[in-house]
């Protein structure tokens, strides 16, 4: 095993991913755009384990491609790179959104995913093996939800894009695969019930049945990333089945406020 590559470490799933690999004794390599935000999470995360930070804006190929080539030259290879960057702006109705949150949903979410694989993918041929996982979200199988018109989008091409890469590199020795993290509390979920408080009022019922925090889904994560040998596979936390049996049981015991913890 070399190195851990994460997108969009700074905050939230990515972060707990990079923290639970560190704590597993993997060099895990964070990034985000925000430079400051890099320095910050290579600093906490410098007590779990090994860990270095690399600015990078996905949507730019080139600085992908620089994020590959450090972590390569440090540390001799990239065993596993997660492509989990990702914008969710889902509370406005598609004809609503700002233009400016359309185009950088498209960016981060579309173009710096499939920089990201495209990068990633070359590397780990020339390298020989390597572990390359998408981070999808809601909207990815399809289904429907209320201010994720656009967002689902993003997600569903990704899904499709996935399973193509999958097709094409099916005799090679990639291990490619898709993560459904499930709803997590994070920064961005928190940004948008404040953003929003009447609709948060209105659906922080339901949602408190089905969400999780950080430190309870990434071990999950990790353990599923790790153990993957197939090609195609998903890695999903919640559910079908969890998500019926939570609202069975939430009829009967009322489940601790998932959010009071962020303020909200």
């Amino acid at each position: 095993m070399t190195s851990v590559v994460i997108t969009g470490s700074t905050q939230g799933i990515g972060r707990g991913l990079a923290a639970e690999f560190c704590r597993r004794g993997f060099p895990v390599v964070v990034s985000g755009r925000d430079a400051a935000r890099v320095e910050e999470t290579t600093k906490a995360l410098q007590s779990e384990g090994n860990v270095e930070g690399v600015p990078c804006d996905i949507a730019d190929r080139q600085q992908v491609q620089h994020l590959w080539d450090h972590a390569a030259e440090r540390f001799g290879g990239v065993s596993i790179w997660i492509n989990n960057a990702g914008l969710a702006r889902t509370t406005w109705p598609i004809l609503d959104v700002p233009q400016d949150a359309v185009e950088t949903m498209l960016r981060t979410n579309m173009l710096g995913t499939i920089n990201g694989c495209r990068v990633a993918a070359t590397g780990m041929l020339a390298q020989g093996e390597g572990k390359l996982f998408n981070m999808l979200g809601g909207g990815s199988d399809g289904e429907y939800f209320p201010g994720m018109g656009l967002y689902g989008t993003t997600k569903r091409g990704l899904n499709y894009f996935t399973d193509a890469l999958v097709k094409e590199l099916k005799d090679s020795p990639l291990v490619i695969g898709k993560i459904r993290p499930g709803m997590i509390v994070t920064e961005a979920v928190v940004r948008e019930a404040q953003e929003d408080p009447e609709g948060f009022a209105a659906s922080r019922a339901t949602m408190n049945k089905l969400v999780d925090q950080v430190e309870t889904v990434s071990p999950f994560l990790v353990d599923k990333i790790l153990s993957t040998t197939r090609s195609g596979a998903k890695i999903r936390w919640i559910t079908p089945a969890k998500i019926t049996g939570r609202m069975i049981k939430g009829l009967f015991v009322q489940r601790p406020d998932q959010f009071a913890r962020f303020g909200l």
